[in-house]
């Protein structure tokens, strides 16, 4: 049985980390953290844009937040799962059918001032290469030069942990001082104690990554483990940045 969710700081020196499992509030939220999480997500989220190309790109009028990940690992699943939309953001089962930045947003309620930004998988895609090659420098500008992204969710599948496409990723983000923070998708597929120790190797991993926010979430948007967590994290990411 997976808990509701696991959260795991990535450790600062060698042998300092700490594991543990959290009780329903999760993950060093409070239940005020939780439903302020809520609240955030309950409004009516819309599609708003899809940019192919930074000329394409709505206008940097409010904070962004992406999810990244390898084709497949679950971004769309997760972004339905965090709205309460079943089918706001395309699932497939052909890895690399996002090929675009596919921008959400809600200007109801405690939502207003918060777009969510959908990007194309990476690491395997169903187009020539010359269009693979094209949105991969569409990611690489976007993380660059967008100076409305508050913070990038880097989805990893529980099932794999990181893989050199995500390292590749996390390195790009370091360089350009992006935040980021890793999610692991589709943890109902381990145990707890596969998922415990999947979560130590990944904070290990991100100790000495300078932009990396340390502490690792673990979702399943199958179940809902971790989605009120998710929200939660989100909305004090938006409270810290005001």
């Amino acid at each position: 049985m997976v808990p509701r969710a696991f959260a795991v700081p990535a450790p600062r020196l060698p042998g300092a980390f700490v594991m543990s499992t959290v009780p329903d509030t999760g993950a060093g939220f409070s239940d005020a953290e939780i439903e302020a999480g809520r609240r955030l997500f309950a409004g009516d989220w819309q599609f708003v844009a899809a940019a192919g190309a930074l000329a394409a790109l709505p206008p940097m009028a409010t904070t962004e937040i992406a999810f990244a990940g390898r084709s497949n690992v679950g971004k769309s699943s997760l972004i339905n799962a965090l709205t309460g939309r079943r089918a706001l953001a395309r699932t497939s089962a052909t890895p690399g059918r996002t090929q675009e930045l596919i921008f959400f947003d809600s200007g109801q309620g405690a939502a207003a001032g918060l777009q969510l930004v959908d990007m194309p998988g990476y690491g395997y895609a169903a187009a020539p290469k010359s269009k693979v090659s094209a949105w991969t420098r569409l990611i690489h500008e976007y993380l660059r030069g967008r100076a409305t992204l508050a913070r990038v969710y880097l989805l990893v599948d529980a099932r794999r942990g990181l893989m050199p496409a995500d390292e590749d990723i996390l390195t790009l983000l370091d360089k350009a001082a992006v935040s980021y923070q890793v999610v692991l998708t589709k943890c109902d597929a381990l145990a707890a104690a596969e998922l415990a120790d999947r979560l130590a190797g990944i904070g290990t991993q991100l100790a000495r990554r300078p932009a990396a926010y340390p502490i690792v979430l673990a979702t399943s948007a199958e179940t809902g483990a971790g989605i009120a967590e998710l929200r939660a994290a989100i909305h004090r990411l938006l409270t810290e940045r005001r």
